[in-house]
């Protein structure tokens, strides 16, 4: 039997690949360990779906969780759905005035949210073109 050499680098090439997809696995079981040990009653989170609340209890046997959208609104969701644990956000870097970028302030009317000289719905912003005026196509005659 002849040695072939692209058998051994195909068993090779597998094998890492084999390597990675374990490596790749045994990191997102350890990430959502990690997030499902951040939920935890009095934490805000956000679902699947993208539904923001604190978290009231959570019942391990029936995987349900209690939480609470907003005042007085209990909500019985599916443990599952819970996306993460909402972390609050902080700047980066603090921006000093002379780095920060000024917007420039609009005057508003006192009724309505449509800035001080902005057209309102259905007004027309520009002049009327004139219209191209069509010139009459020269007649046939029958002679």
């Amino acid at each position: 039997m002849k040695f072939d050499p692209t058998l051994i680098l195909i068993a090779v090439a597998l094998a890492v690949f084999v390597f990675f997809q374990f490596r790749s696995s045994r990191k997102r079981a350890k990430e959502t360990a990690a997030r499902q040990a951040a939920i935890e009653p009095g934490v805000e989170i956000m679902t699947n779906y993208g539904l923001y609340g604190t978290i009231l209890s959570i019942d391990e046997d029936t995987n349900m969780a209690l939480i609470e959208t907003t005042p007085g609104t209990v909500l019985k969701i599916h443990r599952q759905t819970i996306l993460k644990a909402v972390e609050d956000e902080t700047p980066a870097a603090s921006e000093t005035e002379a780095d920060a970028v000024t917007e420039p302030v609009v005057e508003l009317n006192k009724n309505s949210a449509i800035g001080v000289g902005e057209p309102e719905f259905g007004e027309r912003t520009e002049t009327a073109a004139q219209k191209p005026v069509r010139k009459a196509a020269p007649k046939k005659s029958d002679d």
